[in-house]
């Protein structure tokens, strides 16, 4: 049970993922959450290293979808100006948001993969849903009330990952 909150990679950011790379591996799609993934929860707008590697995903021909919890503004406001697609009030982890971002992208899961800072919404859900799933640390060590109570359980489970030598953060990025 608790392998499905195992991502399949982690990096400190995605900075750290790098289009060619995801290319070479037949990737064509990124599902990525939004807030304290891409930028600050509380941040409006992307920030200009962040339009960089939005444009170097798609100059490798890669799709991007925004899957994210929030509100409807929320997530329109920030992709409208960088036209991305988005879902927004998704449920994540229940599956029906990322299903139907890969159908709306016209790939299949295994050309996909979901890219979030979360463990209780987009690992799991990734995970339940057969994506390859990429952990980022948080970029604001803030959080909404609701994600400071997961953040609080994820802990406890990063904490065992970390004992067993699933995850290091610190020794690998």
């Amino acid at each position: 049970m608790l392998k499905l909150f195992l991502p399949d990679q982690h990096v400190k950011s995605v900075f750290h993922i790098n289009a060619g790379d995801l290319k070479d591996r037949g990737i064509k799609a990124v599902i990525t959450d939004l807030d304290n993934t891409l930028v600050e929860w509380d941040r409006p707008n992307a920030t200009p290293k962040l339009i960089s590697w939005l444009k170097s995903l798609q100059d490798e021909g890669i799709l991007v979808t925004i899957v994210s919890n929030n509100i409807e503004k929320r997530v329109r406001d920030f992709s409208d100006p960088l036209g991305i697609p988005f879902i927004f009030q998704a449920r994540k982890p229940m599956g029906r948001a990322f299903r139907k971002a890969i159908k709306d992208m016209n790939v299949r899961k295994e050309e996909a993969v979901v890219i979030g800072d979360q463990l209780l919404t987009d690992v799991l859900g990734g995970n339940r849903n057969g994506f390859h799933t990429i952990l980022v640390v948080p970029v604001a060590q803030t959080d909404g009330f609701i994600t400071r109570f997961n953040r609080k359980v994820e802990r406890r489970i990063l904490n065992f990952f970390k004992r067993k030598g699933l995850i290091k953060w610190e020794e690998e990025n």
